[in-house]
């Protein structure tokens, strides 16, 4: 396990730089789960370390390889200073511990609901989760493992995850760009579905 999460901690820290915070949830039958944080002017991001220690599996499969496999972190954005956004590091654990709890094979398109509002004063209970390679590059492991994609999260209302799962991923993305949404913040209301 530290194998591999000490380089994909420094590919977080290169691509992000130092984080001021970190904390750690551990959940019954898991690894432990951290979630940095990392301020960037008005943004700050917090990303998972943890997730990528094993392969995700798909649970339709009859054995579980320990080492080939997709693995991934999590990296949320949002504007700081405007929500008490700290209180998204339990969700954000949860939802990095999903591929072990609930053998869930996190990918871009995806949707992750975690029941209630990531943080204060915020309408999204779920994620979109997008394609990975923009903000941190993959990191490739040595042979046979697959790289470690580093997968943005985009915050969604409960209306947006609906109209998702009807139009898909590609449209709910496309409304966003269409009506100029700001998805860093944290308190936006959903975006106009009719």
């Amino acid at each position: 396990m530290a194998d591999v999460l000490a380089p994909v901690e420094a590919r977080l820290r290169d691509s992000l730089g130092e984080p001021d915070a970190r904390a750690a949830v551990t959940f019954l039958g898991t690894d432990r789960i951290e979630v940095l944080r990392f301020p960037a002017g008005d943004v700050v991001r917090y990303a998972t370390l943890g997730m990528s220690a094993h392969p995700m599996t798909d649970p339709t499969a009859g054995l579980s390889d320990p080492v080939r496999g997709p693995r991934a972190e999590l990296v949320l954005s949002v504007r700081g200073g405007v929500a008490e956004t700290d209180k998204v590091l339990r969700p954000l654990a949860v939802l990095a511990a999903s591929p072990q709890v609930e053998g869930v094979v996190v990918a871009p398109g995806a949707s992750l609901d975690v029941g209630e509002p990531l943080w204060p004063g915020t309408s999204s209970t779920s994620v979109l989760v997008a394609e990975s390679g923009g903000l941190v590059a993959d990191l490739e492991l040595d042979e046979p493992m697959d790289p470690v994609r580093f997968l943005p999260l985009l915050p969604m209302t409960p209306n947006e995850a609906a109209w998702k799962r009807v139009h898909g991923a590609a449209a709910l993305q496309e409304r966003w760009l269409s009506s100029g949404t700001d998805l860093r913040d944290p308190l936006r209301k959903s975006v106009p579905l009719d």
